[in-house]
């Protein structure tokens, strides 16, 4: 039952992995129902407590499910990503200098769309000509 430091994976893989199953469910999933989409691959008290963490940072909501719980993620794999890129940027008081730092390393595609993101004026939370500063 014991795994090697082969098959050791970093916390931030386990709650990737986590996610995944939940993102990939059609319904919130008990801890036993997030092992078994994994393949049983976790122990059921690792998944618990990768759930319990997630649901700390606020990444998974909870519902009562017999004497447990049954977890939803609170938002898709780019609106997560895209907190966390906001959770950085709010950890730097130069936020122009990492922004620009950011857009200095985008590929030419990445670069593109965001221009297009960017000079888009149609979004209903954008007001037209750009957000303010």
């Amino acid at each position: 039952m014991g795994h090697g430091s082969a098959d050791r994976r970093s916390a931030g893989e386990l709650e990737a992995d986590v996610l995944a199953a939940l993102w990939a469910a059609e319904a919130p999933l008990t801890p036993g129902r997030v092992q078994e989409s994994l393949g049983g691959s976790l122990a059921r008290t690792t998944v618990t407590t990768i759930l319990g963490r997630l649901y700390g940072k606020g990444t998974v909501t909870r519902v009562r499910a017999g004497r447990g719980y049954a977890y939803t993620p609170t938002e898709d794999a780019p609106g997560l990503t895209a907190r966390r890129m906001h959770s950085e940027l709010a950890k730097d008081e130069d936020r122009r200098a990492v922004l620009a730092r950011f857009v200095s390393q985008l590929d030419d595609e990445d670069e593109r769309i965001l221009r297009s993101l960017l000079d888009a004026e149609d979004g209903p939370d954008r007001p037209a000509g750009g957000a303010a500063g």
